[in-house]
């Protein structure tokens, strides 16, 4: 579980992250979305321990970052995995190569342990057979997958996506979107994921936390969404024709 409590974070002397307060919890997607410039960038880098809030505390299982020492904080990065946007998968590196490369940055395991667990993650991601391609062999579904996996290596208790689906044709993005509710399920695994995807957000978004202007302006689940009243979580979701009709036909029953 991750708690985040009154979060500000400014640039510039601009406040992005406006007191932000919020619960992610183990075996959950937790979502984060808003508009460009809402501060949903800023809160994940924030979590990620890349920018230091000015006010408010993040804990990780009850432990408050900002009171760790360097040791301990270091601890805390060594149990989350990071899912980047373009995948981030090191061109010159075979697909095996780029999901051990964490194991043998962190760890002292032997090499037929850590071949053992990327065989492992390679069949959990449904890439069987993918270990002496590069990245440029493969498709962009393929190489997210290939990311997911870097990603869980290290058996994280905390795992971040940033824009898990971009690039991605609608197939594979639901494709991916599964399988990453699949692995949080399954190892219970606290899930941040930020999205601009609304399909994302109606398929796996067991807690949602919507940022506007830098402010909690909404949270709920999938289900509260078809529900709310709250004007800005409604304008935000609803601006398609597409999603109007489907909360027509949700609250129709």
């Amino acid at each position: 579980m991750i708690e985040i409590k009154n979060i500000e974070k400014s640039f510039g002397g601009v406040k992005i992250l406006k007191g932000v307060s919020s619960v992610f919890e183990a075996g959950k997607t937790n979502l984060i979305i808003g508009q460009s410039g809402s501060g949903k960038t800023v809160l994940l880098k924030s979590l990620l321990g890349i920018h230091t809030p000015e006010v408010g505390t993040i804990s990780f299982d009850g432990r408050i970052y900002s009171d760790l020492s360097a040791d301990e904080k270091r601890e805390i990065r060594t149990e989350i995995g990071m899912l980047f946007q373009g995948s981030a998968l090191f061109d010159s590196m075979t697909v095996a190569e780029n999901v051990a490369f964490p194991l043998k940055m962190f760890t002292n395991d032997s090499n037929a342990k850590i071949q053992k667990r990327v065989d492992f993650v390679l069949e959990r991601v449904n890439l069987v057979g993918a270990h002496k391609k590069l990245p440029s062999e493969i498709s962009g579904g393929m190489q997210k997958r290939v990311a997911i996996a870097r990603a869980i290596v290290n058996n994280p208790k905390y795992l971040f996506c940033d824009e898990p689906n971009s690039g991605l044709d609608p197939n594979t993005a639901i494709l991916i979107d599964n399988l990453i509710r699949e692995i949080t399920e399954e190892y219970n695994i606290t899930t941040v994921v930020n999205t601009h995807d609304m399909n994302s957000v109606m398929e796996i978004g067991d807690k949602i936390l919507f940022l506007k202007n830098g402010v909690k302006a909404w949270e709920g689940t999938k289900e509260d969404i078809f529900l709310t009243e709250n004007e800005a979580i409604v304008e935000f979701v609803y601006s398609s024709e597409l999603f109007k009709k489907v909360r027509e036909a949700y609250l129709k029953g």
